[in-house]
C-alpha cells in the first residue's frame, strides 16, 4: 500500500472536480465519499440532491473564517492506493484506513475536536482520496511535518495488519522519480523513458568511465549532452547541469537537470570524491600483470567476502563500484548483450545507495581497472567474459543480502531485479564458450573422465549425480582436465567453487561451476600446451593454486 501525497493546492474546488469527474481517460466509476470528518458531509456521488459546490463549502468554512490567517495553499491531498494483486477492499474498510492515515500525519488526530475537515473519496477499486484544507477548528494550522513519512510507516502497518502485499520501503536515497508532465511530455514525443532518466544513465555512465573531473566533462559533452560548469569567483568549480539538445521549454530553452537533481550521488561534490586522485601503488608492492579485465573479475570476486566481513563504510564503497563496473560494461560488451547489461545496470542502480556513507578510498585498485576496461581492448577469449559475469552476479547477489539484513528494502528489490537480468546476460554470453567446452570434453578419454566424476564424488558427493546427467558435464569434465593439467587438485578447486554460493537453487550447477572454476584457476578457454610429465617441479617449487592463493 502507497500513500502519496501531492504538492499543497489553493483549490478545494478544483481538486474535488477531478476526484469527482471522469478522470483523464474516463478511468473514475461510481465517484463517492467512504467517509469525512463527520460522517454527515454532503456526497455528490451518491446523494441527488448534494452538489459539490455545497461540499466545497463545507470543508473550506474554517478557512474562510481564519481570513488572511489561513495558509494560500490550504488543500492538503493524499491519495491511498492498493497492489493490483490485493483483494479489494471494503468502503468500511477504506473509511477505517483513511482515518489512521489522518491520525499519523497529523491532519486529524484521532479524538481531537478541532481536528481539521476531510473527505475520502473512492472512484475505483483499489485507491481512495482523501482532500482536507488544513485550517483547525482554533483557527490554527495542523502540525503535520514529515507527514510522508509518517503516512508511509502507518501504510506499513496496514499492509500486516490486513496481509496486503508489503511494499519494499525507502530510506530517500532513491533518485527523484520523472513527474507526470515529464512522462507525459516523453509519450508525445516518442520516447520510452524521459530526459530525466536519458541523463541520469549518460551520466552515471561517463562516471564511472571518466578518469577525472575534467575528463567526465568531455566524455558527456561527447555524448551530445548539453553541459553548463558553474564556478565561484574564485574560478573552482561550484557545479554543473546537463540538457537534452532535443528537450526544451515553452520559450525554446533548454531543459536543465543539476546533478543532484538526477540523483544524490551525482551531484559535483560526490562525483569529485569518486574521481579523486588516487594513491600509486610501488612497483614493488604490485601484483604480477593482469589484464583490466582480469583485476576486475578478482575484484568482483571479492566482493561478497568483503561484504561480509567489513565495516558498513566498506561495504558501501564496494557496493557503490560494483554499480561503476555494470555502467562501464554497458559501454563495451557485444551489441547482442547490452540490453540486458543496460538493464541490470538500470535496475541496481537504486541498489548502490543508501543512508551509509561510503569509504571510496577502499576501493580505487578496483575504480582503477574499471576505467582500464574502457580503453582495453575486449578479450577474444569468450570464456572470460562468462567468467566476468558470474563474479559479477555472485556480487550482486551478496549486495542483495547485504542490503537485506539492514532492512534496506528497495535497494535489495532492485539488486534481484538485476540479478535476473544478469542471469539472462550470461546465460546468452556462456552459449558459445559452452559449446566448444562441451566438443572438447567429448573427445577426453575415458581414463580422465573417470578420475573427473570421481573428484566430483568425493567434492560434492549430495549433487555430483545431478551433474553428471546434467547437459554441461562434459564442459565441466573439460574444465576439471584443464585445472588438473594447469597443476591444480580438481577436488579442492570444486571443494572451493562450492562452497562460494548455494548450489541447489542453480539451475544448471554444472554450468555454475565451470565459470566458478575457470575464475578460481584462471583458465583460458583453449589450454595452453602441457607441460612435459617427465620432469616433476622442483623441490620448494610454489604449486599454482599456492601461487593464486598468495597474488
Amino acid at each position: 500500500m502507497i500513500a502519496k501525497i501531492t504538492k499543497a493546492g489553493s483549490r478545494t474546488r478544483g481538486v474535488l472536480n477531478y476526484l469527482y469527474g471522469p478522470g483523464r481517460a474516463n478511468e473514475h466509476t461510481d465517484p463517492h465519499l467512504v467517509d469525512s470528518w463527520d460522517g454527515f458531509a454532503p456526497d455528490p456521488g451518491r446523494d441527488p440532491n448534494a452538489t459539490l459546490a455545497q461540499l466545497t463549502t463545507a470543508l473550506d468554512l474554517r478557512v474562510e473564517q481564519a481570513g488572511g490567517r489561513a495558509p494560500k495553499a490550504h488543500v492538503w491531498h493524499c491519495s491511498v492506493r492498493a497492489a493490483p494483486e490485493d483483494p479489494v477492499l471494503t468502503d468500511e474498510q477504506w473509511a477505517t484506513i483513511a482515518r489512521r492515515i489522518l491520525n499519523a500525519t497529523g491532519i486529524a488526530p484521532a479524538g481531537d475536536p478541532d481536528a481539521c475537515r476531510w473527505v475520502a473519496v473512492r472512484h475505483a477499486e483499489d485507491h481512495i482520496h482523501i482532500v482536507a484544507t488544513k485550517v483547525r477548528g482554533d483557527l490554527r494550522e495542523p502540525r503535520h511535518w514529515n507527514d510522508y513519512l509518517h503516512a508511509d510507516k502507518e501504510c506499513a502497518a496496514i499492509e500486516k495488519e490486513y496481509s496486503l502485499r508489503q511494499v519494499p520501503r525507502g530510506d530517500r536515497t532513491a533518485a527523484k522519480r520523472p513527474t507526470r508532465a515529464e512522462q507525459e511530455k516523453a509519450r508525445r514525443t516518442g520516447h520510452a523513458t524521459t530526459p530525466r532518466e536519458r541523463l541520469r544513465t549518460t551520466v552515471r555512465t561517463a562516471v564511472a568511465a571518466a578518469t577525472n573531473t575534467e575528463e567526465f566533462f568531455t566524455i558527456l559533452r561527447g555524448t551530445g549532452v548539453l553541459v553548463d560548469v558553474q564556478h565561484f569567483p574564485s574560478g573552482d568549480i561550484r557545479g554543473y547541469k546537463v540538457a537534452l539538445p532535443d528537450d526544451t521549454n515553452a520559450k525554446d530553452e533548454p531543459v536543465w537537470f543539476s546533478g543532484s537533481t538526477l540523483a544524490s550521488d551525482l551531484s559535483y561534490p560526490k562525483i569529485t570524491e569518486r574521481l579523486g586522485p588516487t594513491e600509486s601503488v610501488p612497483v614493488s608492492l604490485r601484483p604480477e600483470r593482469q589484464t583490466a579485465w582480469r583485476q576486475v573479475t578478482e575484484a568482483a570476486g571479492r566482493i561478497p567476502k568483503v561484504l561480509d566481513q567489513a565495516d558498513e563504510a566498506t561495504g558501501q564503497a564496494h557496493i557503490t563500484v560494483l554499480a561503476e563496473t555494470l555502467d562501464a560494461l554497458v559501454l563495451i560488451v557485444p551489441a547482442g548483450y547490452k540490453p540486458q547489461f543496460a538493464q541490470a545496470a538500470g535496475a541496481f542502480e537504486r541498489a548502490s545507495r543508501s543512508r551509509i556513507r561510503a569509504r571510496h578510498q577502499q576501493t580505487q585498485a578496483t575504480r582503477r581497472a574499471i576505467k582500464a576496461i574502457v580503453r582495453e581492448p575486449a578479450p577474444k577469449d569468450g570464456a572470460l567474459l562468462a567468467v566476468l559475469l558470474d563474479a559479477v552476479l555472485l556480487a550482486v547477489v551478496a549486495a542483495r543480502h547485504w542490503h537485506h539484513i539492514r532492512h534496506h528494502d528497495q535497494q535489495a528489490e532492485a539488486a534481484d531485479q538485476a540479478a535476473g537480468h544478469l542471469r539472462t546476460a550470461l546465460g546468452a554470453a556462456a552459449v558459445q564458450p559452452l559449446r566448444t567446452l562441451s566438443q572438447r570434453g567429448r573427445l577426453l578419454p575415458g581414463a580422465v573422465l573417470h578420475r573427473q566424476a570421481a573428484a566430483l564424488h568425493r567434492s560434492l558427493s549430495e549433487h555430483s549425480e545431478r551433474v553428471l546427467a546434467e547437459p554441461g558435464w562434459p564442459a565441466l569434465a573439460t574444465t576439471l582436465a584443464d585445472a588438473e593439467a594447469a597443476g591444480h587438485d580438481p577436488a579442492t578447486l570444486l571443494t572451493e567453487a562450492a562452497g562460494q554460493r548455494d548450489l541447489t537453487t542453480a539451475a544448471s550447477i554444472s554450468e555454475v561451476l565451470v565459470w566458478r572454476l575457470r575464475h578460481l584457476a584462471e583458465l583460458p578457454l583453449q589450454p595452453a600446451p602441457r607441460r612435459p610429465t617427465s620432469s616433476p617441479p622442483t623441490a620448494g617449487a610454489a604449486q599454482p593454486t599456492q601461487q593464486r592463493r598468495t597474488r
